[in-house]
């Protein structure tokens, strides 16, 4: 046998070989495609896509403790001290459209107190797009025109209705002009207590319109005015506020002024928040007007940023039926998302002949 014919017998060979373990091979199935989340950063951090849609979703929520000594909502309140704890879930949406972004925004809020008093509420549900809302959040009487300080009892002197069902449209002109119109629901704000009191309540008998808020604003630069008014349905009454925010640069400041139609009575835009002692004479005659404003009130404040980490505020409120508030606190952020709050109050009740203090220390963990 030479070279040539041993080198041909052993390619048959071989190929002879292969030819058997090809038969037997078995060939993997192609694996299935993974689906990552996606970031979705057009409508700001902590957006993703939900997978296998266009629907952006942000997941966020806080988790808030507290204890509270004395009550500046409640001159005659006998609950020394109270420790309230909180937890919040934020569920927001957003999908682009033609007509701009389809959104959504939902708050759900959990809280328990000493004693274990629990309660769950459905704080804010709404949905929009194109300028217009429909569902529940607070008054445009106070989201269009802002609350009144960065202060936790910011609404002792009473700023207008909170958690409504609304149909809103809201126009940015991009210049600085500003615009908001919204049907509201009376009687949504809780069961009779139309205006945080429960002794002053809605007569549902005469409940056949919604209420209605209106306002208009101009900001350039520093510099931002506002007026908003709101008519309610029931009583065929309502008030007007105008506000001027400046931002100093070192501080901010505001101004805010609110004009009640009657002031011999309350309504759903010149209500009141306090118990019904705020407006009991020490002779025991109760005139419900004296917890109200009375014709007009006013609110002024300023914060002043110490640091990054640390701010001071201060909120003045005064009411033509003579109720006096002053609150000061500091905004104390240790770490990004952690809050610590020490706040104090003191209220002044010219018609009840006294007055109150009280004070708050919270921490607040945002996420």
């Amino acid at each position: 046998m030479n070279i040539k014919s041993l080198l041909l017998g052993s390619a048959a060979a071989l190929a002879a070989v292969s030819g058997a373990h090809a038969a037997d091979a078995i060939v993997a199935a192609e694996p299935e495609p993974l689906e990552y989340v996606r970031i979705c950063d057009a409508y700001g951090a902590g957006y993703f896509f939900i997978p296998g849609t266009e629907t952006c979703l942000k997941i966020g929520g806080k988790v808030r403790t507290e204890g509270e000594w004395y009550n500046a909502y409640n001159r005659d309140s006998k609950q020394g001290t109270l420790w309230h704890t909180r937890a919040e879930l934020n569920v927001d949406t957003a999908t682009d459209t033609e007509y701009g972004p389809l959104k959504t925004e939902t708050i759900v809020r959990w809280d328990w107190n000493d004693g274990g008093s629990t309660s769950t509420n459905l704080l804010w549900s709404y949905i929009s797009l194109g300028g217009f809302t429909v569902g529940k959040k607070d008054s445009q009487y106070n989201l269009y025109i802002g609350y009144a300080g960065d202060v936790i009892n910011d609404d002792v002197i009473y700023d207008g209705p909170y958690e409504l069902n609304q149909l809103t449209y809201e126009y940015d002109g991009g210049n600085g002009f500003s615009a908001v119109i919204s049907l509201e629901d009376s009687n949504s704000s809780g069961s009779g207590a139309a205006y945080g009191a429960s002794w002053a309540t809605d007569d549902k008998a005469n409940h056949y319109a919604p209420d209605v808020v209106a306002g208009a604003g101009f900001k350039s630069g520093a510099w931002g005015f506002k007026v908003v008014g709101g008519y309610d349905s029931i009583k065929s009454e309502g008030a007007i506020k105008a506000r001027v925010d400046a931002d100093f640069g070192g501080f901010s400041a505001f101004l805010m002024g609110g004009w009640n139609t009657d002031g011999d009575q309350l309504n759903k835009y010149a209500g009141t928040n306090q118990d019904v002692s705020a407006c009991t004479a020490p002779n025991g005659t109760v005139n419900a007007a004296k917890c109200g404003w009375g014709d007009w009130a006013v609110w002024g404040g300023v914060g002043v940023p110490v640091n990054d980490k640390l701010k001071w505020n201060l909120q003045l409120a005064y009411t033509d039926s003579k109720i006096f508030e002053a609150t000061t606190n500091l905004k104390f952020n240790p770490v990004k998302d952690l809050l610590v709050e020490p706040e104090l109050t003191y209220v002044h009740y010219d018609y009840a002949k006294d007055d109150t203090v009280s004070g708050i220390l919270r921490f607040e963990r945002n996420f």
